[in-house]
């Protein structure tokens, strides 16, 4: 994975950023009712789960909005020194904000804690990068029970940088558990509606692994696990005769990925005689935007599930 900073470095270094790791977050107990925890969460997955666990305690600053891609996302000046001002930093790891690797492993120790969701995650239950089994498959939040175990994480992380909200914080995490537990069964039932051979999910990039073990699909993406390598003309010709092959009712774009790919792929089909519909959007490496009816975690993987499991009917 090719994490050079390139003219990025240059700004994190003029914010004179120290070295700390990915865990061992700094205590920080500055937190009261009249001076909220700030948390700077770098994608709309972990601005949304930080919101739900911080509850009235902390405000939350997202670096990504809705429909940004995280592989290929390259931060600012500016997001160096909100990062610097936070009391908390909250990030995936696992590779998922590619370009910002160097930034997270410098960035400054000045009051600041840093929870990477990584560091709580079963090894035992990721997937690995493509075939680099040393790396792994970022899209850990597909499959629900991988994203209780990232709400834990975070909660631990808050109680640790305000003690005085550890009690708040576990209260938020166990009703969450038991909405994610909701949302969990809600797909499972959803899945079980259509026949397993018609369980098969097309997509513009790799990212729906964890979503295919967990609920039972078999995945293909025409670009790899991450949006940096692009599809070539052998992908999308071995996809369509895929297609063909298994007789697919529908492929699936996704927001934060343009669609040039899919209706290259679509018209590959076409042209071997089979018309595969474009199924709808998917979400993938982020949440929809506050009118899409998809704003929250839950929101979104439900939505996900309902369009899937209408267009493969």
């Amino acid at each position: 994975m090719n994490h050079k900073m390139k003219g990025i470095l240059g700004a994190v270094l003029s914010f004179s950023i120290l070295l700390v790791g990915c865990s061992s977050p700094t205590v920080n107990t500055n937190s009261t009712e009249d001076n909220k925890l700030n948390i700077v969460a770098t994608t709309t997955m972990l601005a949304d789960l930080s919101t739900v666990i911080g509850g009235e305690r902390v405000t939350v600053d997202g670096l990504m909005g809705p429909g940004i891609d995280p592989h290929l996302y390259q931060a600012s000046a500016g997001d160096v020194s909100l990062m610097q001002q936070a009391d908390v930093v909250v990030y995936n790891g696992l590779h998922l904000e590619g370009k910002m690797g160097e930034i997270f492993e410098n960035l400054s120790g000045q009051g600041a804690a840093v929870i990477c969701i990584e560091e709580g995650l079963d090894e035992s239950k990721l997937l690995a990068w493509e075939d680099d089994s040393s790396v792994h498959d970022p899209h850990i939040w597909f499959d629900v029970s991988l994203w209780e175990a990232a709400a834990k994480t975070v909660a631990d992380g808050l109680s640790q940088a305000d003690p005085d909200g550890k009690s708040g914080y576990e209260a938020n995490l166990d009703a969450y558990l038991k909405e994610l537990e909701e949302t969990d069964t809600y797909i499972r039932n959803r899945a079980a509606e259509l026949p397993e051979k018609q369980r098969v999910l097309v997509t513009a990039h790799d990212a729906f692994q964890y979503f295919g073990k967990a609920y039972g699909f078999e995945v293909r993406g025409l670009q790899g696990i991450s949006t940096d390598a692009e599809a070539g003309t052998a992908d999308v010709s071995d996809l369509a005769n895929f297609i063909v092959e298994r007789q697919i009712k529908a492929i699936f774009v996704e927001s934060s990925v343009p669609p040039k790919t899919i209706e290259a792929l679509q018209a590959a089909v076409k042209a071997k005689g089979f018309d595969v519909a474009i199924g709808g959007e998917l979400y993938s490496d982020s949440l929809g935007d506050e009118d899409s009816g998809a704003g929250t975690y839950l929101l979104t993987v439900k939505a996900n599930i309902d369009t899937i499991v209408d267009a493969l009917k």
